[in-house]
């Protein structure tokens, strides 16, 4: 009779250690004064001050940078999983010809630098009077998280038996039931894999974010980048302003958290 052995996870927590080691040290110097940085290392702050969080919450460019982000990448997120899921089907379910050559060629999208696109976009945008508007970066991002949104989702519509849309269709359901009943939440794993990634490319994107906002839209991470020259000699407040970015991501994790785990374990071997 064998014995099970509990192993240490060293590894995990090598790796967790080193992760946090920026993010810790970008808190610790969130909680200092420009003086106390410059006055050499150390690993805590010898007087905590709130200053820095308080400056970016009084400076009406600053939080709503935040505001702008979530918006714009919210909407990104919505618009791909609208598009995504019928394609996705269209893909895994019929055959037409080309199929292979679209579904292949659409990877070619994401394939591409946001760089290449980004003269053609806002020379688009401006023509429809659109720059400076959430839609605007959210149409943008959604242009690169598309092809892998239908990727995904294909692939976990493909796993789901065929036999269950003729069940459907024989019990009276129509096609919006079917989705809304049957197929959505067998496939929500898929879903929550989808909208991660299409959330963390939206989320920490800046070339396009920045080209095609002027004021209204500016989102957080493009102002960081607009200012860090400015703001060179004070990267307490850039430290403070980056730790808050973070923290959006976090809470999308959490709360995406089951569907994650279930998303990302269907494809391993155990």
């Amino acid at each position: 009779m064998t014995e099970n052995k509990k192993t240490f996870p060293v590894t995990p927590i090598i790796y967790t250690f080193f992760i946090l080691i920026p993010i810790y040290w970008m808190a610790t110097i969130s909680f200092k004064s420009r003086q106390e940085l410059g006055s050499g290392l150390s690993f805590f702050p010898k007087e905590p001050t709130l200053n820095n969080y308080g400056l970016i919450f009084s400076d009406s460019a600053w939080y709503l940078g935040y505001l702008n982000a979530t918006f714009y990448v919210l909407i990104n997120v919505a618009l791909c999983l609208l598009i995504a899921l019928p394609a996705a089907y269209a893909f895994s379910r019929y055959r037409f010809y080309g199929k292979e050559f679209f579904f292949f060629g659409f990877l070619t999208f994401r394939m591409m630098a946001p760089a290449i696109m980004l003269i053609p976009m806002v020379e688009i945008f401006s023509y429809l009077g659109l720059i400076d508007t959430y839609f605007a970066v959210a149409l943008a991002h959604t242009y690169f998280n598309l092809p892998i949104a239908i990727w995904i989702l294909e692939g976990f519509i493909s796993g789901i038996p065929k036999d269950m849309d003729n069940q459907a269709k024989i019990d009276g359901y129509t096609y919006f039931q079917y989705f809304k009943k049957i197929l959505i939440p067998q496939i929500a794993p898929g879903i929550g894999v989808t909208a991660f990634f299409c959330f963390l490319f939206s989320w920490t994107e800046v070339l396009l974010a920045n080209a095609l906002t002027v004021i209204d839209a500016k989102p957080i991470n493009a102002i960081m980048t607009r200012v860090a020259s400015v703001f060179s000699s004070n990267i307490p407040i850039l430290s403070a302003a980056g730790l808050l970015t973070i923290i959006p991501g976090i809470i999308f994790v959490i709360f995406l958290r089951k569907y994650l785990v279930k998303g990302f374990s269907l494809g391993r071997i155990d």
